[in-house]
Order: structure tokens, then C-alpha cells, then sequence
């Protein structure tokens, strides 16, 4: 009896040792799905940033096209002076749609944490839209002079 009460006590014991190593694998392996999802996570806020940043270049090159097209358009229909201020107001807001775009690209909020994914060099940003500015401005000279 006393040979089955050991024999039982060691099975349990086995059991226990299984059972604490199968938890062991468990919690390891949900500590790294939680750690991808991290990650994931990560990538589409930078993915995310990304398309603002092209939506605020997509509505900052709508209505610098609209500004200009607005003074050929409109020639002979309406005054020059309200052209030259609908044509004005369209491509400052573009200016501003520029600006807007690398200060939101450049200050995100709370970082998130290191994403597998590259964002673009921030140089690049200010670039291409520092050209696109001057490009707004040269547009604006444009639409006031005959």
C-alpha cells in the first residue's frame, strides 16, 4: 500500500512538473505575441503618420492648383481683384496645408515604441516641402501680377 501511495505521489509529482513547464512555454510564448503586437502596433502608427502626411500634401497641391487655375479661369467673368483674392486665399491656405504637413509629421504626440519600420528622413520632409512653400509663394507673386 505504502509502495502505491509513493508510486501515486510521484505520478502526481510528474504531472505537476509538466504541467508547470507546459505554463512556463505558455506565458513565454504569450510575452512574445504580446511583444510582436507591440510592434505591429508601432508600424501602422508610423504608417498611419505617413498617409496624414500625404493627405495634408495631396490638399495643400489641390488648392495651389486651384489657386492658379482660379485667375485663368475666371479672366473676364469677375473683377480682378476678387480673382486675385479667391486665387490668394487658395494658395495660402495651400502654404499652410504644407507647413501643417511637416509639423505634423515632425511632432506626432507620445512616441510609440521602436517600430520595424522606417519613416521617412525628416530632412526630406522639410525639403520637399520648404520647395513646395516657395513654389506656393511664386504662385501668389504670379496671380497678382499682369
Amino acid at each position: 500500500m505504502i509502495e502505491t501511495d509513493r508510486h501515486i505521489v510521484a505520478e502526481a509529482h510528474r504531472e505537476l512538473a509538466d504541467s508547470a513547464g507546459e505554463l512556463k512555454d505558455s506565458a513565454q510564448q504569450q510575452a512574445d505575441s504580446a511583444d510582436r503586437r507591440t510592434v505591429l502596433a508601432a508600424d501602422r502608427t508610423v504608417l498611419a503618420g505617413e498617409r496624414t502626411y500625404a493627405a495634408w500634401v495631396r490638399t495643400g497641391l489641390a488648392a495651389l492648383a486651384s489657386g492658379i487655375g482660379a485667375r485663368t479661369l475666371l479672366d473676364g467673368l469677375m473683377s480682378h481683384w476678387l480673382i486675385g483674392a479667391a486665387g490668394s486665399l487658395l494658395v495660402l491656405f495651400s502654404g499652410f496645408c504644407f507647413v501643417a504637413a511637416v509639423w505634423r509629421a515632425l511632432m506626432p504626440g507620445a512616441p510609440p515604441p521602436r517600430p520595424d519600420t522606417r519613416r521617412v528622413p525628416e530632412w526630406l520632409l522639410v525639403a520637399v516641402n520648404g520647395f513646395l512653400l516657395l513654389v506656393s509663394l511664386a504662385a501668389l507673386i504670379g496671380i497678382w501680377s499682369r
